[in-house]
């Protein structure tokens, strides 16, 4: 049965309300929109939160590109994933857990038949057809051998009915835990291939090595390309991998020696060039990633746009000629035509959608060989809805997925300015948003709102978290400071051995000053927020300024020293962000800690951390807060269970980190009436 893409009468003025924190439950978004080969149709999974079970329910719909008519192939209590459709759009491949245990499954779409087409013992990824239609390949990871010493160890045998305790884990592994993940089994991804009408997959890759992103078929079907680092030192080379072929007999060739990294591969159509994206093998916190095409023949590659100055991915070809890439410019994601020649035009720069609570630049897209192109659109007040354009109409919106909601809300308008830093003048890109019925004659509290990354960046996109400061009465600015993506790689590299210090401290005082300049902020009534990097930048603040009336950091780092080695990422942090080892160059991460600066806070901080968080583990929180109640500093200390560094992932969790700021901003709001 048909249904409309769910579009809501808007309500009038007095009919609205502000943005609720129970709101939050009830918003959707699109991901992984993916168009049919002829552009009728666009598969998309259908986020939505589940008030009930508290987290994200992931399920397949179905858009006409013609008619709009909008419907789900798959809406329950299972997940969908992954969406991709087979070369003649006659079926459409995805991944679910209906079973109870994530399978490949595939879409008969002319008998509106599915069926579940693998029997696999973990999680697939990186689905790609053949390009006969006949074959699927895929990742997964296959668990390692025991290790000698493991398989050494003498372990009595255990009494029947005997309970004993859980037995010891053995690790030996650089890269043994993952935020999200925890300590992880040993094991490695490999590639497969699974016959796409059902039956046994087979192990393409060996070895105790990782294969694995982008899956691209060569145009005869004999052999798949893909990215991985074969080395045995791979666990600590961060910044190295290669492009490989593997053929269907297993045999693995070597395509790209140069250094950096390699990924997202992809074929032009007549077979003739491989595109790729290129990472930095430099040790480097940030460098632009660059697009280079192989010739197939030769092996030889060479580098597009040098003179480029942002980074580009995801590129797909349209004809022999041209590929059509995405790029982050000024705090948006923009979609581009680039020749071969190296000459680039815009197509779209309304990619945005993918929520994480916060207005993180994000989006994707994807394209079919006649350059018809799906992707998640939207802007500061709409979430994550389907977006379209053919190769010869303007974009459109194919749903309205929030208009039942958003439509009934009055949310904070969103505002664009720069400003120059107190540190070197640079110029800053910022953004802040006024309550809802905002009036410039009165004096409103400032939320001082920083991002992660920090080489990451906001812009004008959605925020649920945001947006409740402003329904709560809150004007809400938030930068792209120094370090920042989207602005090119020498403003990117300006927290270069600086991450934190005076100099992002600077970019982001300057911003309440400018805001205070405009003349409807409180100066009585300051306050600051941020998580993970921009909860170290929060600590290191108030470390700095007694402006501040309270703090609420999210994630921090306090301690590097401890951080490094206690965190997931301490292999590509020590080797690109610092200068050396902790015991190496220990002073330079003690003042780039907000440990050091303890001693001159006088700020009531709270701190809001996953219990599992394991990118910013909770210990560095139980740092800070120990020493806040040590010098007798107002502190609270929020633990999350079962929640990692994504900790506002589960809905409640989001409401949990935003409604505990507001609660302890309001204690140290001054009433000014």
């Amino acid at each position: 049965m048909l249904a409309t893409a769910g579009l809501s009468l808007p309500a009038t003025a007095e009919e609205k309300q502000v943005f609720s924190a129970e709101d939050i439950f009830a918003l959707e978004y699109a991901s992984d929109v993916q168009v049919s080969p002829d552009g009728s149709q666009i598969a998309y999974v259908r986020n939505s939160n589940d008030i009930m079970q508290d987290n994200t329910r992931r399920n397949l719909w179905i858009v006409d590109t013609a008619t709009g008519q909008h419907y789900p192939l798959y809406a329950d209590d299972a997940s969908y994933t992954q969406p991709t459709w087979s070369p003649e759009g006659d079926r459409l491949a995805f991944v679910s857990n209906q079973s109870g245990r994530n399978q490949i499954h595939v879409h008969w779409v002319e008998q509106e038949r599915s069926a579940a087409i693998s029997q696999l013992d973990a999680a697939p990824a990186n689905l790609s057809w053949s390009p006969d239609g006949r074959q699927l390949a895929f990742s997964m990871e296959v668990e390692a051998q025991a290790t000698e010493f493991a398989s050494s160890v003498h372990r009595p045998a255990m009494p029947d009915g005997a309970q004993w305790a859980k037995r010891p884990v053995v690790v030996e592994r650089a890269q043994y835990q993952a935020d999200g993940r925890g300590v992880m089994r040993s094991a490695y991804r490999h590639i497969f291939v699974l016959p796409a009408d059902g039956g046994s997959a087979r192990q393409l890759t060996e070895g105790n090595f990782n294969h694995g992103g982008t899956l691209a078929w060569t145009p005869q079907g004999d052999a798949i390309v893909f990215a991985g680092n074969r080395s045995e030192n791979f666990e600590f080379e961060s910044r190295l991998s290669h492009l490989y072929q593997v053929s269907l007999d297993g045999d693995i060739e070597q395509l790209t020696d140069e250094a950096g990294t390699k990924r997202n591969p992809v074929f032009s159509p007549d077979g003739q060039h491989l595109a790729y994206i290129q990472g930095t093998g430099e040790a480097v916190p940030y460098a632009n990633s660059k697009l280079r095409v192989m010739n197939w023949g030769s092996q030889q590659s060479d580098e597009l746009l040098s003179d480029f100055d942002r980074s580009v991915g995801n590129p797909h070809w349209l004809g022999n000629e041209t590929l059509v890439v995405s790029y982050q410019d000024r705090g948006r994601t923009k979609i581009a035509r680039v020749t071969l020649r190296s000459r680039i035009l815009d197509i779209l720069e309304d990619v945005s959608g993918l929520p994480s609570g916060r207005p993180y630049n994000s989006g994707m897209f994807s394209m079919n060989e006649q350059g018809d192109i799906a992707y998640t659109r939207g802007h500061a007040t709409r979430l994550g809805d389907v977006g379209f354009k053919s190769a010869d109409t303007e974009p459109r919106y194919l749903t309205d997925l929030n208009g039942d909601v958003l439509g009934q809300r009055t949310l904070g308008e969103v505002h664009e300015f720069t400003y120059q830093s107190q540190t070197d003048d640079s110029e800053i890109h910022a953004w802040y948003i006024t309550p809802p019925n905002f009036d410039p004659d009165k004096s409103y509290p400032l939320v001082l709102e920083i991002h992660g990354g920090p080489h990451l960046n906001y812009g004008p996109h959605f925020s649920a978290e945001l947006q409740r400061y402003a329904a709560e009465g809150y004007v809400v600015v938030y930068n792209n400071y120094r370090g920042s993506t989207s602005y090119g790689e020498d403003f990117a590299m300006l927290l270069n051995n600086k991450y934190a210090s005076v100099d992002d401290f600077g970019d982001h005082m300057s911003a309440v000053d400018a805001m205070l300049e405009m003349g409807f902020i409180d100066e009585e009534n300051l306050f600051i927020a941020g998580g993970s990097a921009g909860g170290i930048a929060a600590t290191y603040a108030v470390g700095l300024t007694d402006r501040f009336n309270a703090a609420a950091a999210t994630n921090p780092v306090i301690n590097w020293v401890s951080k490094v080695l206690t965190a997931d990422s301490y292999i590509g942090q020590i080797q690109n962000q610092f200068p050396g080892t902790p015991w190496e160059a220990h002073d330079h991460y003690w003042q780039r800690s907000p440990l050091s600066l303890v001693g001159n806070v006088t700020t009531p901080t709270m701190l809001f951390t996953g219990e599992s968080d394991r990118r910013t583990p909770i210990s560095d929180t139980e740092q800070y807060y120990q020493a806040l109640q040590l010098r007798g500093v107002d502190t609270a200390m929020v633990r999350v269970p079962d929640a990692y560094h994504g900790v506002s992932a589960r809905p409640s969790n989001m409401i949990a980190k935003v409604e505990h700021a507001l609660a302890w901003f309001e204690r140290y709001k001054k009433d000014n009436d």
